[in-house]
């Protein structure tokens, strides 16, 4: 398997003479054949800046830094795929980062790309390719001409057709999940941010944070919109906004005045989760699923990368046990990253977190991050790193009642009762 790299212009080429490597955590590391599936419809192959590839030279058998001007290449994978390895690289300038995206390693094998990935998911709803670009103008077009007061309307719309945001494309075009964002504000200074960075951070969000607070009626009106099949679900908390419990009061109010109007579809919300008695009153007021963003069940790294604002850990776990025993299909939204994810005490943490909560889905993200600012945050490796392969089989074996995926689904028993119920 040859190391692929990429020229200054940017152009792609894979080195006979080295032998792609991949990285976990610090480690360089081999990468192994079973490691490895063909790079999936809807990857982007990008140039990672200020980087040097390092591969293993057919030569010497030596790890080494590839000479000349080039720069290490990285996979950003679509949804339905968890990466198992990052790309082997130096940096030239230490100083610099790398723009938050989850990058995988990239290999040339058999005339064509492979990535260090697993799919843990059907890819097929969050493909790009199946977003029609031209469909989406137009409907952009039409709801925009039937709701021109409504605010949040509008924001979606450059958020599906200047960012090519899929769940608010999804809004437009009335299908699978949707998005309804609600929050300027946020009960976390999560380190990742995608949407808001402090000037000296040192990254650059790659969204615009929402700065205006919604009526109860503009956000009606989406749910309203978009619930309109059995399998529908319509999402508070996107990336585009802050902590959406934040905003509880207008939540509970749009939740009501549409569950006073319709029954089909599913209501969910992406949250941290933190603040328990607010997450109480949205699940009381008719929540059907929740999907709780977490990168550890250790309470030293999960502060380090969250930096949360008056909640702990314990109250993201109390959350999720009320919406469980509640009868909300809960999932949690779990950053991962070789060489963190797969350590031995966060495995067995995570483990204890799911079964604590009575988790049903645990959907496997690729952290985006630059690598090594991430790696300096976080506490350091106590035990056994076991790779990311392992850790996904130790998830099936000690969570046999757990989904391992990659996005929010609806569970098909719900769906048959919501069915039934509406007939």
């Amino acid at each position: 398997m040859n190391l692929v790299y990429a020229d200054e212009q940017g152009n792609l080429f894979d080195h006979p003479e080295f032998i792609a490597l991949g990285r976990s955590g610090d480690a360089i590391v081999e990468i192994m054949e079973d490691e490895l599936i063909p790079l999936p419809e809807g990857a982007t192959l990008v140039s990672l800046p200020f980087t040097k590839p390092i591969g293993l030279s057919i030569h010497n058998d030596q790890m080494q830094v590839v000479p000349g001007t080039v720069h290490a290449v990285g996979a950003l994978l679509p949804q339905g795929f968890t990466r198992l390895c990052l790309p082997s690289y130096v940096k030239s300038n230490q100083e610099e980062k790398l723009p938050l995206f989850g990058y995988t390693a990239v290999v040339w094998k058999d005339d064509q790309f492979y990535v260090a990935a697993e799919q843990c998911d059907d890819p097929e709803r969050w493909d790009p390719l199946n977003c029609n670009r031209d469909e989406l103008r137009l409907q952009v077009d039409r709801i925009l001409q039937k709701y021109p007061d409504n605010r949040l309307y509008k924001h979606l719309s450059h958020c599906a057709l200047e960012y090519e945001c899929l769940t608010s494309s999804n809004t437009f075009l009335q299908r699978w999940e949707g998005a309804v964002p609600v929050s300027y504000s946020c009960n976390a200074g999560c380190f990742g941010c995608i949407s808001e960075q402090p000037d000296d951070s040192g990254f650059v969000a790659p969204q615009t944070r929402m700065n205006f607070k919604p009526t109860v009626d503009e956000v009606t009106q989406i749910m309203l919109e978009h619930l309109r099949e059995h399998d529908s679900i319509i999402s508070f908390g996107q990336g585009c906004e802050g902590e959406p419990s934040t905003q509880a009061k207008i939540i509970v109010e749009a939740i009501r005045n549409v569950r006073a109007q319709t029954s089909k579809g599913f209501i969910n919300i992406n949250t941290n989760a933190g603040l328990t008695d607010f997450m109480r009153a949205i699940v009381d007021a008719g929540l059907d699923l929740m999907r709780v963003s977490t990168i550890s069940a250790i309470e030293e790294h999960y502060n380090a990368y969250y930096k949360p604002r008056a909640y702990t850990l314990q109250n993201v776990e109390r959350s999720l046990r009320y919406a469980t025993d509640q009868g909300v299909y809960t999932s949690i939204n779990y950053l991962i990253f070789p060489g963190v994810t797969d350590r031995e005490e966060e495995i067995e943490a995570m483990l204890g977190f799911a079964k604590r909560t009575g988790l049903k889905l645990i959907q496997m993200r690729n952290l985006n991050i630059d690598p090594e600012s991430y790696l300096q945050l976080i506490p350091k490796a106590k035990g056994e790193i076991y790779g990311m392969k392992q850790m996904l089989d130790i998830f099936r074996s000690e969570l046999p009642d757990v989904v391992i995926g990659s996005y929010t689904h609806v569970p098909p028993e719900q769906l048959q009762r919501k069915k039934l119920t509406d007939k």
